[in-house]
């Protein structure tokens, strides 16, 4: 099993070519703008930004396609019962079935706004190495051992996908099959306690390696970072001014 985060970035767009820094300031602005807009009239809007910061960003749809996939059917069960359930003005009737307008009103911004955002954070990560953003978030005031949590959490994902896949090739030669019903549940009950106490016991034992080679003994600060050439902090601004434009369309229409 094979679990990653970063890209496997192999071209020079515009945003790979974006210094760290700005980049996760100016993204960071837009992926807040998406969250605050509350009307409908503004969702072409919000589509046309981040497709045109997905353009930018030289990322394959394909890259696109398959990390949405998870995260669209949790929005899927979220959202599909909101027409049904929310509003009073019925736009279709079959029986108990009712298609209602406020509900698939919210139900398009809601989609909207989880695209957007979703998109947007996945160019950042796409475009920009793991360490590379913690280092930026720290240089912006992320405490360390926030950033030490992040990086160990991330490390730790291989090795527990390594970890499950063993147990689960392990069962499998043992004759387990899923079968859904209590023995199979609590076998698989068992397989994550499994997992957890192993998971526990290593970290413990790289806590104490780190220990003694060093850790927390000494703190080596890395130079900070800069906010990169004027066309970098411009295209930061212009993500501020994109924000503020939002933020502004819909206090003029209270």
């Amino acid at each position: 099993m094979r679990l990653t985060v970063d890209a496997p970035i192999s071209h020079n767009s515009p945003v790979q070519r974006w210094a760290p820094r700005p980049k996760l300031v100016g993204l960071g602005l837009l992926i807040l703008g998406f969250a605050t807009v509350q009307q409908l009239r503004l969702v072409p809007v919000l589509l046309a930004i981040t497709a045109l910061v997905y353009a930018l960003s030289g990322l394959p749809y394909s890259f696109l396609r398959s990390r949405l996939r998870y995260p669209g059917l949790f929005l899927i069960g979220v959202v599909v019962a909101l027409p049904l359930l929310a509003g009073d003005t019925v736009l279709w009737q079959w029986g108990p079935i009712a298609l209602r307008q406020e509900g698939l009103y919210t139900m398009l911004l809601v989609a909207s706004r989880f695209l957007s955002i979703v998109t947007v954070g996945l160019v950042l990560m796409g475009t920009t190495p793991l360490l590379t953003l913690v280092e930026t978030m720290g240089s912006l005031g992320l405490p360390p051992t926030l950033a030490e949590m992040i990086l160990l959490a991330y490390r730790y994902l291989f090795d527990i996908a390594e970890e499950l896949a063993r147990l689960r090739q392990a069962m499998a030669l043992r004759g387990f099959v899923a079968k859904g019903n209590r023995r199979s549940w609590q076998r698989l009950a068992a397989v994550a306690g499994t997992l957890l106490i192993r998971s526990y016991e290593r970290s413990e034992r790289v806590y104490k390696a780190m220990r003694l080679r060093g850790y927390g003994v000494h703190g080596d600060k890395s130079p900070p970072l800069g906010w990169g050439p004027a066309p970098d902090r411009a295209a930061m601004m212009l993500c501020g001014l994109a924000t503020l434009g939002l933020f502004a369309a819909q206090l003029g229409s209270f």
